[in-house]
């Protein structure tokens, strides 16, 4: 095949991920090679470490920010507990997400989704959510008002984005039913399809669910970052202080918003405008 044969594939059917992931088949032949996305590099001020990463291999992966957890009668709200912090971080995230998109980055919301019969629930996995067994747990009933309802169970109330978040039609859902977003999910297949390596965490926990799947994604060979002021907890503040001094020792970096935004702000690449 001479070199302006292979050109001409540019017109061939795609199979995979747009841009990304594919191969360019016709009848007879399949070409292989994948698109090489041009690099984008932005310097960000991190710690422990200052940053150069590159926008066309990151993606923002938001965590459980969902009803039940952030929600004003959610499950958490109806145990007398303070989630106020998880909703003041709405805005930072719709801002740092809606940042992104302008720059093609994916942003991929991982949630609990939980199977209404709970088969794939190890008691290991009910028991923190039910520790004495006289509550829902995971995937159980309650009211709440008017509201009945399954907690984080998958398509139920509780498990949906909590009031004020702004989802995009482009982003991608990830259900999971583990502590960790990567545990017996397809989240590292489909990062591996985006051709993501750098990975920015914001959400909640910080130092439970957004935490472990920070660990998970360092486990997984990925590079990742955790924005300070998009992540938080309802435990004591030294909760939140560890996981902080954990990934800047251990498992990857920290970094603000503000700092985020202004280094995206400061590329060269026009907006993207979106219909």
């Amino acid at each position: 095949m001479t070199t302006e044969q292979l050109i001409e594939t540019l017109e061939w059917q795609e199979l995979g991920t747009p841009g990304r992931n594919i191969y360019r088949v016709s009848e007879t032949t399949v070409d292989m090679r994948r698109p090489e996305p041009k690099s984008r590099p932005i310097e960000l001020n991190a710690q422990p470490q200052n940053l150069i990463i590159d926008l066309a291999r990151t993606a923002l992966i938001i965590v459980d920010m969902q009803n039940d957890f952030c929600g004003r009668g959610g499950w958490i709200s109806s145990m007398g507990i303070d989630f106020s912090a998880a909703r003041d971080l709405v805005e930072p995230i719709n801002r740092v997400a809606a940042a992104l998109r302008n720059q093609t980055v994916s942003v991929l919301w991982v949630n609990w989704g939980v199977r209404s019969d709970r088969a794939n629930l190890a008691p290991s996995t009910q028991h923190p959510f039910n520790p004495h067994g006289a509550g829902p747990g995971l995937a159980g009933a309650r009211s709440e008002g008017d509201r009945r309802y399954n907690v984080l169970q998958k398509d139920s109330w509780g498990a949906e984005l909590v009031e004020g978040l702004r989802a995009s039609g482009g982003d991608i859902r990830v259900d999971k039913h583990r502590i960790s977003g990567f545990w017996d999910t397809p989240l590292d297949s489909i990062l591996r399809n985006l051709g993501v390596t750098t990975l920015f965490l914001a959400g909640i926990n910080a130092d439970h669910c957004v935490y472990a799947t920070l660990m998970d994604a360092n486990f997984h060979g990925h590079h990742t970052i955790m924005l300070e002021d998009c992540v938080a907890t309802p435990s004591p503040a030294f909760c939140l202080e560890a996981p902080l001094h954990n990934v800047r020792f251990c498992f990857g970096f920290t970094a603000v918003s503000a700092d985020l935004l202004e280094a995206v702000q400061s590329t060269t690449r026009p907006p993207i405008v979106r219909e």
